[in-house]
């Protein structure tokens, strides 16, 4: 298989014909329907293994979790976004009844600062703190109100400082952190500086913050070992990482601290917060009890990072047949207090500045600033989603001011394989980005609501519902466009690897892979990889811990490439184990031995056996790597090649506005996507159909409110999801399977596309409806009225 390499060592020995319809009658019978063959293999829906559990509310959550001698922790957390801490007063807390502990930064015997790639954010506040919600100390109590009632009586007394919290004021402000307010700044060059188009555009846009707002709130139990470390059970998404983080926080080996991945209540990568985890085992360690902790809404909002704030500039140069030419743009995303993702998070928004379109010369720069805002990391589509927004909005009024259909212009521009990225890599994949793009432009508009006799009187299809509209004569409908890109995989020399053992025993095989399940299928796939290599159908995943080998972060659809290729190398290495003695017997190499519904045949019928009987018996096992084609940072002019491949998308959304009121109703999104090829088509839907209603929450209900670094009604009341009544009609158009030869199976990641390009085209469809710029996301009704608004 292109591209994947290493592979670890291996282990050895542990009827009758159709009855024609016109002879049937009412005293005859059809005959007994076959069978169906039972789902199994890449190409299928299997089900999840775990949805029934699911559904029946039997799936152990992390929130469920439970130990004898249990305790129950509670974390204080900062009021302010910027303040000196004066003094941190225990005492009170401590002496309170059912108490079993305290802990603050000088309980902490290990690193006092932890961090995902840069190690600058502190387990505990102890000098200052730089953002509302920031740990200050944590509890342990026999009861979680009393765990409560501890925490709230810590005193702190607080020096209040101005909080930095406009990043464009963070390049002048006095430094908020030892490393400073600059995280990284990305100064790409690529082309001619002094092309000047004939038409020129420029735009101001700004991305609000949007939250993952996971189904379940943080949640963990630490339970101490008796040899003096401790197990952590939390819904992780890179067991080894926090591992590792924790061993180095508790001052212990990292063979003495286990992570136990339990049930994860969905996830984007990284979305729990590490704090939480170090918090529990601290308590834990320190009381010799088990300590469990369950976030309320409010402290989830306040600790996990958030998608990325961006303000960009942008200038577009083009001659007078819409030909792009050169491409200007400033990128600034808001960090908040810490680093996290932030430098990748950056790359990608500067490498993918221009879209999926061909621009000769391209000059970006990029930063990552801190400031006293919440904490920013990784959230699907990180850096992708907000560039995109941007370049669509610019490639809206390139097409206005050349009186040009915007799906025109962008046919004009689109880029394929073997065009460049601005960073000086060719794009080697796949890129059927204007088979996409047609496809969507060419499928059949919905109905106007007057025009649609099965529900045209029906109010709630009216923007705002039966109470939001003021006249029907106020809705305007409009088209717009999006076309993004996201890279797969980790980025700019990120070491991918993972390593899966598949063993089989009589008539089932089991998979040990240390890559979590967040929702995005990855046991279901491995089960189908077993299932189309050995034949099997019973496969059993393995619960994850850190006592497997790393597999990575659930992130950037990596564990589909390099976890779910690392199980069918085992897979294969077993299929290999089992044929050889078969092909050796009969004298013909194991190529001539093909597996299927459970019966190895030959390629001349003379051998027919089962797996079972093939077995005999025995245990056949076999380890796995894999690991993709190295990448390499981006250089002082953000050139080289950064990525392992790329997956494109194009949506088209329909939208209506009543422009009196501002308010929007998404009626269809139309959808086409590049996916290499579908291991599972109903997943494959459901992933695209999450993708485009997370989008349309970031244009237009989605942004978690600040006011001057505080978190205003970190709530789900005000912080508005879409619900069922506001996800619109999505039709997936097209899938285009043109597989990836470097990528296993083919496969191109799903998930993250969507969100990436559908908040751009809901923005360009309100453009259309209303004639007014939109240059932020979400579209508030000011911008979205027919009325002056800001």
């Amino acid at each position: 298989m292109g591209g994947t390499a290493g592979m670890g060592g291996t282990g050895g020995t542990a009827g009758a014909g159709d009855i024609p319809a016109s002879v049937l009658t009412a005293s005859v019978a059809p005959p007994p329907a076959a069978p169906e063959a039972p789902l199994r293999g890449l190409g299928v829906s299997l089900p999840a293994a775990d949805a029934a559990a699911k559904t029946q509310g039997t799936f152990p959550y992390a929130a469920d979790l439970w130990a004898e001698g249990l305790l129950w922790a509670a974390v204080l957390r900062s009021p302010h976004p910027h303040a000196r801490i004066v003094s941190v007063d225990t005492s009170a807390a401590a002496a309170m009844p059912g108490v079993r502990a305290v802990v603050t930064h000088t309980d902490v015997p290990g690193d006092a600062a932890h961090g995902r790639r840069i190690a600058d954010r502190p387990v505990f506040a102890s000098d200052l703190v730089r953002y509302h919600g920031e740990p200050i100390a944590a509890v342990a109590a026999d009861h979680p109100d009393t765990a409560r009632l501890a925490a709230a009586a810590i005193a702190v007394k607080y020096d209040v400082l101005e909080p930095v919290t406009d990043p464009e004021q963070a390049f002048a402000a006095e430094s908020l952190h030892p490393d400073g307010n600059l995280i990284r700044h990305i100064p790409l060059s690529f082309g001619d500086p002094e092309v000047v188009g004939e038409v020129i555009v420029e735009g101001l846009y700004r991305i609000g913050r949007q939250d993952p707002a996971p189904i379940g709130a943080e949640a963990g139990l630490a339970v101490p070992r008796p040899d003096g470390g401790v197990e952590i059970y939390t819904a992780s998404t890179d067991p080894h990482a926090d591992r590792d983080l924790a061993a180095a926080c508790f001052g212990l080996e990292p063979e003495r601290v286990k992570v136990v991945v339990t049930g994860v209540p969905g996830a984007m990568g990284d979305r729990e917060d590490p704090g939480t985890q170090l918090a529990l085992g601290l308590l834990a360690l320190r009381t010799g009890h088990p300590v469990k902790l369950a976030a309320t809404r409010e402290e989830s909002f306040l600790s996990h990072a958030h998608r990325h704030p961006t303000l960009l500039r942008y200038r577009h140069h083009a001659d007078a047949e819409g030909k792009l030419l050169k491409v200007e743009a400033q990128i600034l995303l808001d960090a908040g207090a810490y680093a996290d993702s932030s430098s990748e998070a950056l790359a990608a928004a500067v490498a993918f500045a221009c879209g999926p379109y061909v621009v000769p010369h391209a000059f970006v720069e990029g930063w990552a600033v801190r400031t006293n805002n919440p904490p920013s990391g990784h959230v699907r589509g990180e850096g992708a989603m907000q560039v995109c927004a941007a370049y669509e909005g610019q490639m809206d009024k390139l097409a206005a001011k050349l009186g040009l259909d915007p799906a025109e212009l962008r046919m004009r521009n689109i880029m394929a394989t073997g065009d460049l990225l601005p960073t000086g890599q060719t794009v080697t994949c796949p890129a059927p980005v204007a088979e996409l793009l047609r496809a969507v432009r060419d499928y059949p508009l919905p109905p106007l609501p007057l025009d649609d006799p099965s529900g045209s009187e029906d109010d709630w299809l009216l923007p705002g519902g039966p109470d939001g509209a003021g006249e029907p004569s106020a809705v305007r409908r409009g088209v717009g466009y999006g076309v993004g890109m996201v890279h797969m995989l980790g980025a700019e020399g990120t070491d991918e690897v993972s390593t899966a053992t598949v063993k089989v025993s009589g008539s089932v095989a089991t998979v040990i892979c240390a890559a979590v399940e967040t929702g995005q299928g990855f046991s279901t796939l491995a089960r189908q990889i077993v299932q189309d290599v050995l034949g099997i159908d019973e496969v059993y995943v393995a619960p994850v811990d850190t006592d497997q080998p790393p597999c990575g972060p659930a992130a950037h659809s990596r564990h589909t490439w390099v976890s779910g290729g690392a199980v069918e190398r085992a897979a294969r290495m077993v299929r290999t184990q089992l044929l050889q003695p078969l092909a050796h017997q009969f004298g013909m190499s194991t190529e001539l031995l093909t597996i299927a519904d459970g019966k190895i045949t030959s390629y001349d019928g003379v051998l027919s056996t089962t797996v079972a009987e093939a077995l005999d018996g025995k245990e056949l096992w076999a380890t796995a790597q894999c690991r993709p084609h190295p990448t390499e940072p981006l250089d002082d002019t953000g050139q080289g090649d950064a990525f392992v491949g790329i997956a494109f998308c194009a949506v088209r959304a329909v939208v209506d506005v009543d422009v009196e009121l501002g308010s929007v109703r998404v009626v269809e999104m139309a959808v086409a996507q590049d996916v290499g090829r579908v291991l599972n088509p109903a997943q494959a839907r459901a992933r695209i159909e999450a993708g485009i209603t997370q989008g349309v929450g970031a244009a237009l209900t989605e942004n978690l409110r600040t006011n001057a670094g505080q978190v205003r009604r970190p709530d789900l009341t005000a912080y508005a999801l879409p619900t069922a009544l506001d996800a619109p009609d999505i039709r997936i158009v097209k899938l285009v399977e043109e597989r990836d030869v470097v990528a296993p199976f083919g496969a191109k990641a799903i998930s993250a596309v969507p969100v990436v390009t559908s908040p751009a085209a809901v923005a360009g469809a309100v453009r259309a409806a209303t004639g007014r710029p939109v240059n932020r996301l979400p579209i508030r009704p000011q911008t979205a009225a027919a009325t002056p608004g800001v």
